[in-house]
């Protein structure tokens, strides 16, 4: 579905940065969640991002690998716990499916 036109000036309110997945665990008490600890660089260091991706991908799709963050997504507490920030991914037939980043990216390199 095609979403309404936005200003340049939210466009740039965004803070997309490479992460690098370090664990991925089934969120306890949830069969949607993976809780993610995320290196987002120097700026947001080691961060915990929840994801709502358990039933189409496995811990091992996310371990070790880089992807995009939304790093200055307003922190929401999840599962006990709080979510700082957001994966990006594709919507494939309303399926999430993973963008990996090039791994010769560094951790917290910014998207723009």
């Amino acid at each position: 579905m095609k979403k309404q036109f936005i200003p340049f000036t939210d466009f740039m309110k965004l803070d997309i940065r490479v992460g690098e997945v370090k664990t991925a665990v089934q969120a306890e008490g949830s069969n949607k969640l993976i809780l993610l600890t995320v290196d987002l660089g120097e700026d947001y260091g080691v961060v915990e991002i929840f994801t709502g991706m358990a039933k189409f991908h496995t811990l091992d799709e996310f371990i070790g690998k880089k992807f995009l963050f939304i790093a200055n997504l307003e922190p929401r507490p999840m599962m006990g716990k709080t979510s700082n920030g957001m994966i990006i991914s594709a919507d494939v037939d309303e399926k999430p499916v993973l963008l990996p980043a090039d791994q010769s990216i560094p951790n917290g390199a910014s998207i723009s």
